[in-house]
C-alpha cells in the first residue's frame, strides 16, 4: 500500500489560550490510533536564528520591527525541510502557531503586505 502523505495542522491563537495544550492532545491522540504524528513549536528556539529570537523575546536583544519579522520568518524557513520530509513520510506534524501568527504580530508594527510576501511559499 502506498504510503498517504501526513496533513499539516496549525493551531494558532492568542498568548496563553491553549495552543500548546491542543496541539500535544492532537498528536497523543493521533498516536494512540497509529498514526505517526509530531508537535512543532514556533518560535524553535533551538536554531541558531531562534536563539537571537529568544534574545529578542526575553528582552536582552534591542531589533527593529522590520527585522525581528524577517528573522521569525526564517526561523520557520529553517525548519521547512524537516517538515516537508515529515509530511512526505506519512507523518502529521501538528505546529503551534507558523506564518499567520508572524503577519498577525508583525502587522501591529508594520505593513502587512510586507509580513506576508516573505511567507507566501512556505505553506505545503
Amino acid at each position: 500500500m502506498k504510503n498517504l502523505r501526513g496533513a499539516l495542522i496549525v493551531i494558532e491563537g492568542c498568548d496563553r489560550s491553549g495552543k500548546t495544550t491542543q496541539c500535544k492532545k492532537i498528536v497523543a491522540s493521533l498516536k494512540s490510533t497509529s498514526i505517526p504524528a509530531e508537535y512543532m513549536n514556533f518560535p524553535d528556539r533551538s536554531t541558531a536564528i531562534g536563539k537571537i529570537i529568544n534574545g529578542y523575546l526575553t528582552k536582552r536583544e534591542e531589533i527593529c520591527d522590520e527585522a525581528i519579522h524577517l528573522l521569525f520568518s526564517a526561523n520557520r524557513w529553517e525548519l521547512v525541510s524537516k517538515i516537508r520530509s515529515l509530511l512526505q513520510q506519512g507523518t502529521t506534524v501538528v505546529v503551534d502557531r507558523y506564518c499567520y501568527s508572524g503577519v498577525a504580530f508583525s502587522s501591529i508594527k508594520t505593513e502587512v503586505l510586507h509580513c506576508s510576501a516573505i511567507s507566501v511559499n512556505i505553506l505545503f
